[in-house]
């Protein structure tokens, strides 16, 4: 494919050398240039209207300007398919001539049988067009023919003019001439044809042609397409993966802003790409010591990287020292998102005893207008075992489970289930607590907790597993509510020799095991994979309430492996934790 791009480059570059066709390549390409730079990005998360995008560096001076002059041109070919459909709705005969039109081209088997085409056909579009230069393309890329063949071909040069809509000579002319109208033609061009590369790429027709053309534009447009796929929650995979591959292979620096624009397409789309992550993050390292000024773009980046659950310990810390050398410019909003993306990412700065003195205790209660938002952060602090006694009791109070009850739009499952993990942790880990717990009648108590279906289906499988292993139904119990805001997926006992229990047996000896099954949700990806920090915390909640916890991760237990194996596996975890 790299190939079949660099060929319609390259074909652009040598119709450009015609000096019948200069003028025009020289004013699609001065279009082109000027859509790209008046392009705005996508705001990034929390710095949707705070953050300044750093000054733009000429990151497309070293791609070709003229490869822009046929993809310019792609853009117009859907509103004018769409008008030809329908002036043919009506016309049987124009539709069976555009039909024959596109059974020669796939028929063809010369390039003289498919430059024939093209020669008094009143029906062939732009469409017809750009089909016959991606089959040159790619006859060519196989050595099935010689660029030399055609390329000074009046029919091809045709072809090309189609794709690069040329520039009427009036507006031309007047550019020449230096006058005033022949700039403001040009500008009046420029808009009418919408030839920025947004529209470009994103309204050629098909994925894997809209694909193609990324390699032809610059890094600055890459950023800008992902962008507004991100705003058009377009979760094209073609184009994506080819953006990935584009932006990952350039030697050019992203800066911070276009850095955060990627991170939070990526997190908006759901889109994982480990060699593009590594991109992205060494270019925020490199970025980020020019940055002296904002801190919204630095909160961008944060909570991407938090919804993404990538796990980059160097680009981490390397954030972590920013806020501490910039603390007095930071925004609350974005102290807030370093110290949730942490605890999700279970990441303890080596500095941790900083962070504590000079950011988390720079945040107070009002400095959130949601009830929420100041529960997000104590939790946080509670994973990252920087909470005070204080802050726990300031969310566990009646005074604000009232407030934050009485909103039933931040009172969701979410909300309750961090209220659980801080009543349980108040209850477990705090030394010395006083404060206010949960009442018994709590509604955070009834919050709905399942698993999503390639969780249960993991769960599923171990519990057919322990049936061959536990003797009885009573002595295995599945998705036990914790009341600690998680779900247990399986608890048993077994005694010091390590024979089965019933669960409701009162044994002294008895040891509680309790099963969790890690599914690829439960971890963070990138550079550093570990378990999250919630899956941490549930650990660390059950250890504390008596349980031995059986980690049963996804990338060790398949319910594609046969149940033998499956026992086998469980059989082990048990033998090691009764020798314990």
């Amino acid at each position: 494919m790299l190939k079949l791009q660099r060929f319609a480059g390259s074909i652009v570059i040598q119709i450009y050398r015609g000096a019948t066709y200069s003028s025009n390549a020289r004013a699609a390409s001065a279009a082109l240039a000027t859509a790209a730079s008046n392009g705005q990005g996508v705001g990034s998360g929390a710095a949707e209207e705070d953050e300044v995008r750093a000054a733009p560096t000429d990151l497309g001076a070293k791609k070709p300007k003229i490869s822009g002059m046929v993809a310019a041109a792609f853009e117009s070919l859907r509103n004018e398919n769409e008008s030809t459909g329908k002036a043919t709705t009506n016309n049987s005969s124009s539709t069976q001539a555009v039909n024959n039109i596109d059974e020669r081209i796939i028929n063809a088997k010369t390039v003289n049988g498919l430059l024939a085409i093209t020669e008094n056909n009143i029906a062939f579009s732009r469409k017809h067009a750009l089909k016959i230069v991606s089959i040159l393309a790619e006859w060519s890329t196989v050595n099935r023919v010689k660029i030399s063949d055609f390329e000074n071909d009046s029919r091809f040069l045709r072809v090309c003019r189609m794709l690069g809509r040329t520039v009427p000579k009036n507006e031309t002319n007047g550019k020449k001439n230096g006058t005033g109208s022949g700039t403001n033609n040009s500008n009046k061009r420029i808009s009418g044809f919408r030839t920025d590369d947004l529209n470009t790429v994103l309204g050629v027709a098909g994925d894997d042609e809209a694909a193609k053309l990324i390699a032809s534009i610059s890094l600055p447009q890459m950023v800008k397409v992902m962008s507004t796929l991100a705003q058009r929650k377009r979760r094209s995979t073609p184009l994506l993966r080819s953006l990935a591959f584009n932006i990952s292979s350039s030697s050019d620096q992203l800066d911070l802003k276009q850095a955060a624009d990627v991170l939070y397409a990526m997190s908006t789309l759901n889109f994982q790409d480990s060699v593009l992550g590594a991109k992205v993050c060494a270019d925020v390292q490199a970025a980020l010591p020019k940055n002296t000024e904002k801190s919204a773009v630095v909160g961008s980046v944060l909570t991407s990287l938090g919804i993404m659950r990538y796990r980059d310990l160097d680009i981490l810390e390397s954030l972590t020292q920013w806020l501490l050398k910039n603390s007095e410019i930071c925004r609350p909003q974005d102290l807030s998102a370093y110290f949730l993306t942490s605890a999700l990412l279970n990441f303890k700065s080596a500095h941790l005893e900083d962070v504590r003195n000079k950011l988390a205790k720079s945040i107070v209660r009002e400095d959130f207008t949601k009830q929420s938002d100041w529960l997000n952060f104590v939790w946080s602090l509670t994973l990252l075992g920087i909470v005070e006694n204080s802050q726990i009791n300031s969310v566990l109070s009646t005074e604000f489970l009232t407030k934050l009850e009485s909103d039933k739009a931040v009172f969701t499952p979410t909300s309750k289930m961090r209220l659980l993990n801080l009543n349980s942790y108040a209850q477990l880990c705090l030394t010395g607590y006083k404060g206010a717990l949960l009442p018994a009648d709590s509604p955070a108590y009834d919050v709905p907790m399942a698993h999503t279906k390639s969780k249960q289906i993991l769960v599923n499988g171990m519990l057919d597993a322990l049936k061959s292993l536990l003797p009885a139904v009573n002595h295995v119990q599945s998705s036990v509510d914790s009341k600690m805001g998680f779900l247990i997926d399986a608890v048993c006992q077994f005694d010091a020799k390590r024979n089965p229990l019933p669960l409701d047996s009162q044994s002294a000896d008895a040891i509680k095991i309790a099963l969790m099954v890690v599914d690829f949700h439960d971890i963070c990806h990138g550079t550093h994979r570990s378990a999250s920090g919630p899956t941490n915390l549930a650990f660390d909640l059950l250890e504390r309430s008596g349980y031995q916890v059986i980690p049963v991760p996804y990338s060790e237990f398949s319910t594609s492996d046969k149940l033998l194996k499956r026992v086998q596996y469980l059989e082990a975890k048990f033998k090691a934790i009764v020798s314990k």
